[in-house]
């Protein structure tokens, strides 16, 4: 499989959104600016963005198969011999985003990115996409603890601002995305 199918095993778009969410967690109560920080917070962010999308292509390879938006992707059109192995390259990214983001700033950085990574991979793509409508509704979480990341990157302690973010981002999500469904209802 070319290196082009592996980078779109990322969804490097989803990954610069959940990135930005954590840099706009990080200024909204940062008092100073320090590049070297948000830079380590982006590449944390966009590695465990990474590993829940790796997972997600490979689980729902089955029906990206069915639909023309997906039918595309590097899993949906069986260009590995042995698609779980792609699970191994899943796991490091986690691995290294959750580690980077503990070593580099605090264990609720970690915990906030792992979140993330569960509720995309586990809660929306495993338990609620193939079960119900509502999946966006709940599985919109994941993107929310990407601002919780960032905030706590700059002090763990300090919640109302961040939850606040973090409910407009979890109640912008359905609207986003049943928008989105909308279009492309066909698929």
């Amino acid at each position: 499989m070319p290196i082009r199918s592996y980078i779109e095993l990322l969804k490097m778009r989803i990954g610069v959104m959940i990135a930005l969410s954590a840099v706009m967690g990080y200024c909204a109560i940062a008092h100073h600016f320090d590049p070297a920080a948000m830079a380590v917070l982006v590449i944390a962010m966009m590695l465990g963005s990474a590993a829940a999308s790796v997972f997600n292509h490979w689980y729902d390879r089955d029906i990206d198969k069915l639909m023309i938006r997906t039918s595309k992707r590097p899993l949906a059109m069986d260009q590995l011999e042995r698609p779980e192995w792609v699970l191994v390259i899943a796991a490091a990214l986690l691995v290294a985003g959750v580690g980077l983001a503990w070593l580099a700033f605090n264990a609720m950085v970690a915990l906030h990115l792992f979140l993330g990574v569960f509720f995309y991979a586990i809660v929306y793509t495993v338990w609620l996409k193939r079960r119900t409508w509502l999946n966006i509704v709940i599985g919109g979480a994941a993107g929310s603890f990407a601002v919780l990341a960032g905030a706590a990157a700059v002090d763990p302690d300090r919640l109302l601002l961040p939850v606040l973010l973090a409910v407009v981002l979890f109640l912008w999500t359905p609207s986003h995305f049943w928008a989105l469904a909308i279009m492309i209802k066909d698929d």
